[in-house]
């Protein structure tokens, strides 16, 4: 994939943690906010690559949204919607390439991704983790939770905003919400469309020096917080 150069900085006024689940868009919304001048983490496992990026979405974001609120009282949180019957077969089509990498013992992926795919998903507590019928109950109550989570009060609701890809005003909503819209000329942007179909590699072959890798070191090393969900 074409490598692009880094946009001009166009700091948010507050850490941005994107909270839809995987295949919502996650991936496309990353990439655009690189676009507007943001560092961001795909993903991030290490504290020091939530402390240095702007806005970080997917694992283990979706699954421990209080708990980052908590760690940042001002962070503003975005929540990915798609319609059902687009999800779930583009969901299956993920977990078929990686239960194998999940698995708790010997799966090789990152022990926080395991969590959040555990705790959101149940797959170490169901027959079946590709079944449609439990995939929408998985999705259904994870919206419900965080609808509920952020409208408990006036100020989590305005630190809240929900969209749909599908939406031509939703870039400019984003960067309403972030506070880039007097910075970005939004009406000229669109998200970009990727992992589409079976493709699930674009953020890896996307090429951008704003990019913070999700196992960054630190002064900690490659410590988490120690938060528990």
């Amino acid at each position: 994939m074409q490598s692009h150069q880094p946009a001009p900085p166009a700091r948010s006024t507050s850490k941005v943690f994107i909270i839809g689940l995987p295949r919502t868009g996650t991936t496309s919304v990353s990439v655009a906010l690189l676009e507007m001048g943001l560092r961001v983490a795909h993903q991030a496992f290490t504290k020091q690559a939530v402390i240095l990026a702007d806005a970080i979405s997917d694992a283990p974001c979706f699954s421990d949204y209080p708990q980052l609120h908590s760690l940042y009282p001002d962070a503003k949180f975005v929540y990915l919607d798609r319609p059902l019957d687009a999800w779930v077969p583009s969901m299956q089509m993920l977990l078929s390439r990686m239960l194998v990498h999940l698995e708790q013992e010997r799966g090789r992926f990152h022990p926080l991704l395991k969590r959040s795919f555990g705790h959101t998903f149940g797959i170490y507590r169901v027959a079946d983790p590709m079944d449609a019928e439990h995939l929408k109950t998985c999705y259904q109550v994870h919206k419900q939770q965080v609808f509920e989570y952020f409208h408990q009060d006036q100020r989590s609701a305005q630190q809240f905003l929900s969209l749909q890809l599908e939406d031509p005003q939703s870039l400019p909503r984003l960067a309403n919400f972030i506070g880039l819209d007097a910075q970005v000329d939004s009406s000229q942007l669109a998200f970009p469309h990727l992992n589409r179909g079976r493709n699930v590699a674009s953020w890896d072959e996307y090429k951008h020096e704003l990019k913070i890798n999700s196992n960054l070191a630190g002064p900690e090393n490659r410590k988490y917080f120690n938060y528990k969900i």
